[in-house]
């Protein structure tokens, strides 16, 4: 059936419309976007669905290119059904899906697995990352050739750095033959050993130990150098430090071919919300200083951090359940994101464009997809946002097999109402 969205606010960055208007939605396809739309009748179809959307934004699909599905391997964490029902319902029409799961996604046929899992659940599209090393170990690069001719739309080893640079700059150069971007976790492992939490006054009071800023941006201005001598595209995942911030505008002005991206948590939280030694507040990165946050902030708003992604990471309970030192990293975060991201339009930071510039056409441009627009021709993915729309965060009404989100019990403000993957609704909140 076709689809018509009438009377809603269309903002499609790519195209720099922002106006209330109707779109019209044929085949799976943008038929046409105008104001007063009235699809002809048509004696052997149905007329199509009327959704009406005053007092919403219709935009693009939202894409968020960094999560973890777990599947293949980990399937108590999440599937990948249950990991694209949890990114329908947080807004999300595509999802790029790292590498890191068991077996790793390091061989063509892990990819095709990957593929076919996807794409039995008919709903949110997932682009597949490769591995950058075998096993993400780190010692031999992955078939890297073969990977893209299975599908995988860029290189990471995440979850993991990429400890040796002369590997990393084998990866950069391979990467440039097939165009693919290299999304790096930037982190000295010598550095970071042992830490838990961000390294300062608070880990000190509770006597955790911590991993320096240092960590990070050593390994931030290493790998722009690589991209520097290799040409490759570079994309910094999950910055969570001031300086990280500075030396990516840095690059930036010179031209180089790197792009970045905030986590919702990292411009949410700092270090204070660990003092109650919750576990769902362990992410690596992990949570940094107020100073840090404003940082994050002003790199979203000038451009130099391009994406806003969750870094979707679920942990079983029986995983969380620990002490903290010993309790895996990370946090869910596709039914968050969005929400958490709206609360920057709210506080007057970013406008509405720009935070749907984060989550399409930006993502959209560097994982080399065609997606993230609403241009008369293309996919029909389409997000309906309710910015204004209040909710509690519950582990109850959570689609993700697992619940490890420090954000369980907030109320935002802001959220997707329906999602539509070509032209099908996918997810509804009415």
């Amino acid at each position: 059936m076709d689809l018509l969205i009438r009377g809603g606010r269309v903002i499609d960055p790519a195209q720099g419309l922002d106006r209330q208007a109707d779109v019209w939605i044929v085949d799976g396809k943008i038929r046409e976007i105008g104001v007063d739309v009235r699809p002809p009748p048509d004696t052997l179809q149905p007329p199509p669905r009327v959704i009406e959307a005053r007092g919403c934004v219709v935009a693009p699909g939202f894409l968020d290119m960094h999560v973890h599905l777990r599947e293949p391997g980990f399937e108590h964490k999440e599937t990948i059904a249950t990991g694209l029902a949890a990114a329908a319902a947080g807004g999300f029409t595509g999802v790029a899906a790292m590498a890191n799961t068991k077996p790793v996604n390091d061989t063509p046929a892990v990819t095709e697995f990957i593929l076919r899992r996807a794409a039995a659940v008919h709903g949110t599209r997932l682009f597949p990352i490769g591995a950058v090393s075998v096993g993400l170990e780190g010692k031999e690069l992955a078939e890297i050739g073969g990977m893209h001719k299975a599908g995988i739309v860029g290189l990471s080893d995440d979850g993991l750095p990429v400890m040796n640079p002369r590997l990393m700059r084998r990866a950069m150069e391979y990467s440039c033959m097939f165009d693919l971007p290299i999304l790096s976790h930037c982190e000295d492992q010598r550095l970071a050993a042992g830490g838990v939490m961000h390294e300062g006054a608070v880990a000190t009071a509770l006597g955790l130990l911590g991993v320096p800023a240092l960590a990070e941006h050593v390994m931030v201005y290493r790998d722009i150098q690589l991209a520097a001598l290799t040409g490759a595209r570079l994309h910094i995942q999950h910055v969570s430090t001031t300086e990280a911030v500075e030396l990516i505008r840095r690059a930036k002005a010179q031209g180089l071919p790197v792009t970045a991206e905030a986590c919702p948590h990292h411009f949410t939280l700092t270090h204070e919300a660990v003092r109650g030694y919750n576990t769902h507040t362990k992410v690596n990165p992990p949570l940094r200083t107020a100073a840090d946050v404003a940082a994050i902030k002003a790199g979203l708003q000038d451009g130099t951090l391009d994406v806003i992604a969750s870094d979707h990471a679920p942990h079983h309970a029986s995983e969380k359940d620990q002490d903290y030192a010993t309790a895996p990293s990370g946090m869910i975060g596709l039914e968050t994101s969005v929400g958490l991201s709206l609360q920057l339009y709210h506080d007057g930071l970013l406008s509405l464009p720009q935070v749907i510039a984060h989550y399409t056409a930006h993502p959209a441009r560097i994982l080399g997809v065609p997606y993230g627009t609403l241009r008369v021709g293309s996919s029909a993915d389409v997000t309906m946002l309710d910015p204004e729309h209040v909710y509690e965060v519950a582990a109850a009404t959570l689609r993700s097999r697992s619940k490890n989100s420090p954000f369980l019990g907030w109320r935002l403000r802001g959220a997707a109402v329906a999602t539509i993957v070509s032209g099908e609704v996918i997810f509804e909140r009415w």
